[in-house]
């Protein structure tokens, strides 16, 4: 039978139940289990796609075009493998699936109820992922914390699980903040132990308590959280800030996690093979050559809105050596400025990413940005519309278009070199309809992306409305601005990679490698970016 691992979260959000799972997962999947991850998001949206970044961090696309919550992202990277939409559920999803039973008669005349209704419907949705990947293990975090009004259907449906599946097939985990007083230094236990007795006051004992605080959990507080907790003191753990999350698993390895669990559920235990991941680990902490990279976009006050670029550039950084230090911009602070001001900003980076991010806000300010790093020959990478506003910025200045712009942002443009997809025409809903998901990309022998991934077709996933306006392309060419990659789908040619001939990194792409970049499997176009910034700071110097 499957086991079932479920982890829940106290006192405040965004405490570190993702990186937890994640690291817990490998761990299991290190002693040669399969594994799974399954992130439950409390919102009513059906999913992440049309919430503002700065609500909710990045919006994280699977293969198979599921707009996902970002820990799907965590996941995908400590797992080592792709998951599908399926790993998502939101109350959304388990809300439409019900209420659509209902419409359909499906019920056959019941009163259609929290419970059983839906908390049955919640145990369906995470079993149907457990039995379609045939997995011997399942991590399940419900996100929020205990308490919260919305998460208590899952917490319902989680504590019948345990009923269901039994003792010794499923283990749940409690990741709570012990915060620190800098006044006294002491380490305060009590918002860990009142989410836990939430928790049992819901009916759900935690079997492993995983403590987040600053500095490693002292002994004293370690027994106190295991007294309040009804808890063996070994099953209590420290999760201490690290330099990087990425040695978050070798942490709790060395307090015996992935035994622990074993012992409950009655588990073959193996020891974990680490010794890549460990390998990985020094080599990112080992990155000495520094360079400094613009990171300009709309989204810059919330990190976590491009959190995958960020995870992508040190992947990249563990393979070339290359630690790069990033230099957050505003766009829309660089509006209002001229390109000496802008200049001013920018003229001292080595490298530059155009960051992705919808709509009018800060566009003018990166078309600005673009045109500076241009002239200048600053290496530049520019992602999704990122890359849309680069051919702008290079219609506008070098081909001369001066009303060039794209329809999303100028509808009346004269000059429409980005247009709307073909099948985006008449489009009624906005959720879940843009061109999402694994797309294959062929790949021009001879360009800079070629050598970068070093074969013809590769696979990126997508999330985009809109693409360059093939009518322009013979223009764009032959001022040197030339296709490096297309694809081929429903909607024609889509042009998925750019590239300046004369500049030595001068690239756009319409897609997002960054999703699908590992730690162990980091994205060929990240590294090539990084070793060209790096070869050509150490010409300099």
């Amino acid at each position: 039978m499957p086991k079932y691992i479920f982890v829940t979260g106290g006192v405040l959000s965004g405490v570190g139940k993702g990186v937890t799972t994640a690291s817990i997962a490998m761990l299991l999947q290190s002693m040669g289990y399969n594994v799974t991850a399954i992130k439950i998001d409390p919102y009513i949206n059906v999913d992440a796609g049309t919430m503002n970044p700065y609500a909710h961090g990045e919006v994280f696309v699977t293969d198979d075009g599921g707009e996902t919550d970002l820990d799907i992202g965590h996941y995908e990277r400590f797992l080592g493998k792709n998951l599908s939409k399926k790993n998502n559920i939101t109350t959304g999803q388990v809300f439409l699936s019900v209420i659509t039973k209902e419409r359909k008669g499906e019920y056959l005349g019941q009163t259609v109820q929290i419970i059983p209704h839906v908390t049955n419907e919640i145990k369906s949705l995470i079993r149907e992922v457990v039995k379609e990947d045939n997995v011997d293990i399942a991590l399940i975090e419900i996100g929020g914390t205990v308490g919260d009004i919305e998460s208590l259907p899952f917490l319902e449906a989680v504590r019948q699980m345990r009923l269901e599946e039994g003792i010794s097939n499923t283990f749940f985990v409690h990741v709570a903040l012990t915060p620190t007083l800098k006044a006294t230094g002491e380490q305060k236990t009590k918002p860990v132990q009142h989410s836990v007795q939430e928790l049992r006051r819901i009916g759900i004992q935690p079997d492993m308590i995983v403590v987040r605080c600053e500095k490693p959990l002292v002994d004293e507080a370690r027994r106190k959280i295991a007294l309040y907790s009804n808890v063996p003191i070994e099953y209590v753990i420290s999760n201490h800030d690290v330099e990087i999350i990425y040695e978050v698993p070798l942490i709790l390895h060395e307090q015996g996690v992935p035994k622990l669990i074993a012992q409950k559920l009655e588990l073959d235990y193996r020891e974990p093979d680490l010794s890549k991941w460990i390998d990985f680990v020094n080599r990112l902490k080992k990155a000495k050559i520094d360079i400094t990279i613009a990171m300009i976009g709309k989204y810059t006050k919330l990190r976590d809105s491009y959190l995958s670029i960020i995870e992508a550039l040190k992947h990249a950084s563990a393979t070339t050596g290359v630690k790069p230090h990033l230099r957050w911009i505003e766009s829309s602070e660089l509006e209002d400025l001229d390109i000496k001001e802008i200049g001013k900003q920018i003229a001292d980076v080595d490298a530059a990413i155009i960051l992705p991010g919808f709509g009018k806000r800060g566009a003018e300010g990166k078309i600005k940005a673009i045109k500076y790093l241009r002239e200048n020959d600053i290496p530049t990478f520019g992602i999704c519309f990122g890359f849309q506003l680069m051919v702008i910025e290079f219609a506008r200045n070098v081909i001369g278009l001066k009303d060039a712009n794209s329809v999303e942002l100028d509808p009346s443009t004269h000059q429409p070199v980005v247009d709307l997809l073909p099948s985006q025409r008449n489009i009624g809903f906005l959720g879940g309809t843009m061109r999402l998901g694994a797309r294959a990309i062929k790949l021009l022998k001879g360009s800079y992306v070629y050598k970068a991934y070093g074969k013809d077709i590769i696979i990126e996933r997508h999330r985009h409305r809109y693409t360059v306006n093939m009518k322009y392309i013979d223009l764009f060419e032959s001022c040197g601005f030339r296709i490096s990659g297309i694809s081929e789908d429903k909607d024609g040619d889509v042009v998925e990679f750019m590239e300046l001939v004369s500049n030595k990194f001068f690239i756009g792409t319409q897609a997002h490698p960054e999703f699908r970049s590992k730690p162990l499997d980091p994205s060929p176009i990240f590294v090539f970016f990084l070793e060209t910034v790096m070869n050509y700071k150490g010409r300099q110097s």
